[in-house]
């Protein structure tokens, strides 16, 4: 506001140019693929291996032995050296969370024949937030005629369940208190027993009454997640129901409420109010859920083969054109249409902040469809990149370098060959596709240097975890791997397996044709575009464009700094904001870049003088 100067003296203003863009939040990987459990189709981001453990699981059993997807390999190379992993996992038909019925103490005497007229009431309703058969930890009932009393527990000396693991749970009520309507809920470990109980989450003194606090919906949590399409046939997440979700393994459904069941002078209002109380104890369940579905394929806790597929999974350097850890990514139903909805919901960039697409055991020559699909959503987002794996197991690099040439894209980078790895969690060794590693590697790049440098060579590109490749180059095999964009994994003497190249799948040949320089644009583009956020709606005059040169400017001043730019200009001033384009209410900035490119071809002449011969100076 002007003031009005009417005496002498001295006025001061302030004119803050120390305006800060809020910081942008950490950005890693995108990894979709199989997982031992977990949400299926939901992207959820981890912080950590054990986190990723936590949700998704790791070793598998399919009834003749143990393996691990290779999506769980690799988020553990990743988030050796990263903290932010969001991760898809894939199921495909009808697949579902597994749930328990807890009945009311109305109805607590014991079920113990399927003959037996008393129906079963139900408290409340307990559903899995990780999707599978191997949730479930009860078996059918074939005796029953009651569908409400269709599974019990099958269970063993101190009620351990003989189909709970490490990967389900159970439930216990508790400390049931009818003078004040509370009891305590607890979410057990599936495989613990009444001796050794692990109690993972433990919900006190919670009520069924709708008008309190410790209300069992708003601690526990109702809402859950489904997918729906919008008028473009597009998928997008739909969050329903009320009480955002406090427990990390159960949410709660078909609550039967005790509306005010204490009245103001803290007596019970009705009596029979009471009887909604759930039962103390497990039920004749034994804590335990069913009804979990893996829709196309999965496996149960027992290592059953789930799903409506029959056929043999393959996995490792055993995955086929049409079985890749038991999908089909080329046939609807069957894995393509899971992998199409997870890479439609990550290509809104408002929504997930990522700068790589992993996808292992998508193979591009065998794959195409679902290749072409990740390809075109990083194309499409402008600002993340993804890593392909050429071709299956066993083949040569002539099968490579032809996949390599039916591509043509910057935003794309291909390794080759296989890779064979400890597996840390059964104690083995495994054959597994390049991208299981890499995005290890550009992590670690990230980590040490910054992503405008190669993520590759000896300082960087080193793969520590590799027991060897499946082929060792020569010079003359890296070399028509390179000439064809293919990146070739190699082994030297003293130094292990490597990555020794940097090339995208672009076919022209410009500074793009090189990983760093499009990681580079990713990053810039990225930070500018957050940062530019914060100038939307804003008036469009001078002191705008300052403050969005205030921005820029230190920005490319320290990436230059920081060896990944030889020389920038920022341009947004009257010169591309004329009258005209204001009108239009826009803003136009341009950015003129020069990246640092990497030295890949070191070129030594070393001259042999005869004796008395003078060196120049």
């Amino acid at each position: 506001m002007a003031e009005k100067i009417v005496s002498p003296g001295v006025f001061t203003n302030e004119i803050d140019q120390t305006f800060l863009p809020a910081a942008i939040a950490d950005i890693g990987a995108a990894l979709i693929g199989p997982t031992a459990k977990g949400p299926a189709l939901i992207p959820t981001i981890v912080t950590s291996y054990s986190e990723f453990q936590q949700i998704f699981g790791d070793v598998i059993n399919t009834g003749s032995s143990y393996y691990q997807y290779l999506t769980s390999h690799t988020a553990e190379q990743y988030l050796k050296n990263s903290n932010t992993l969001t991760v898809v996992r894939i199921l495909d038909g009808s697949y579902s969370g597994a749930t328990a019925e807890i009945s009311a103490s109305e109805f607590e005497s014991t079920i113990s024949s399927a003959s037996q007229a008393t129906p079963l009431g139900n408290a409340f309703k307990l559903t899995t937030l990780a999707d599978g058969s191997i949730m479930n930890n009860r078996s059918a009932n074939a005796d029953s005629t009651d569908a409400r009393i269709s599974h019990v527990a099958t269970t063993g000396s101190n009620f351990i369940l003989l189909s709970g693991s490490k990967d389900n749970v159970r439930w216990e009520v508790t400390n049931r208190n009818k003078n004040k309507g509370t009891f305590t809920l607890n979410i057990r470990r599936g495989d613990d027993s009444i001796k050794r109980k692990q109690v993972l989450e433990s919900y006190s003194n919670i009520s069924l009454d709708p008008n309190t606090n410790n209300y069992i919906g708003k601690v526990i949590g109702t809402q859950y997640q489904s997918i729906s399409t919008d008028e473009n046939s597009k998928p997008f997440l739909k969050l329903n129901d009320d009480y955002p979700n406090r427990s990390k393994y159960v949410r709660v459904s078909d609550i039967l409420d005790t509306v005010d069941y204490l009245d103001e002078n803290g007596n019970i209002r009705v009596t029979s109010s009471v009887d909604y109380l759930p039962s103390i104890g497990s039920g004749s369940t034994a804590g335990a859920f069913g009804g979990g579905s893996d829709g196309y394929s999965g496996f149960d806790s027992l290592g059953h083969q789930n799903g409506s597929s029959g056929a043999v999974v393959h996995f490792y350097e055993n995955i086929s054109a049409t079985n890749t850890q038991g999908f089909d990514p080329d046939q609807d139903a069957q894995g393509q249409s899971s992998y199409q909805e997870a890479l439609d919901l990550l290509s809104n960039q408002d929504e997930y902040d990522i700068n790589l697409i992993l996808a292992p055991g998508i193979i591009g020559s065998v794959h195409t469809n679902i290749t072409s699909k990740i390809i075109d959503v990083c194309e499409d987002r402008g600002d993340c990149f993804a890593i392909i794996d050429p071709v299956l197991y066993g083949k040569n690099v002539i099968d490579a370098t032809s996949q390599a040439e039916t591509r043509d894209s910057n935003y794309a980078g291909m390794y080759w060959p296989w890779i064979k790895v400890p597996d840390s969690q059964l104690g083995t060794q495994r054959w597994v596709p390049p991208s299981v590693v890499l995005g290890g590697i550009y992590a670690f790049n990230d980590k040490v240097a910054h992503p405008w440098f190669a993520p590759a060579g000896l300082n960087r590109g080193g793969i520590d975890v590799a027991i060897q490749a499946e082929r060792k180059l020569t010079q003359a095999d890296r070399d028509t791997l390179y000439d064809s964009n293919v990146n070739p994994i190699a082994t030297f003497p003293g130094q292990g397996v490597t990555v020794f190249g940097q090339k995208t799948l672009q076919k022209k040949a410009s500074a793009l044709d090189r990983i760093n320089v499009r990681r580079l644009l990713i990053k810039v583009k990225k930070f500018i575009a957050a940062s530019s956020r914060f100038l939307v709606f804003e008036q469009n005059t001078s002191a705008t464009r300052r403050r969005f040169l205030g921005i820029v400017n230190p920005f490319l001043e320290q990436v230059q700094s920081q060896s990944g730019l030889n020389a920038f200009r920022v341009v947004m001033d009257e010169t591309n904001n004329t009258p005209d384009t204001i009108d239009r209410n826009q803003l136009i900035g341009q950015l003129f870049l020069q990246p640092t490119r990497t030295a890949e071809f070191i070129v030594l002449d070393f001259t042999i003088q005869p004796t008395g011969a003078s060196f120049p100076e």
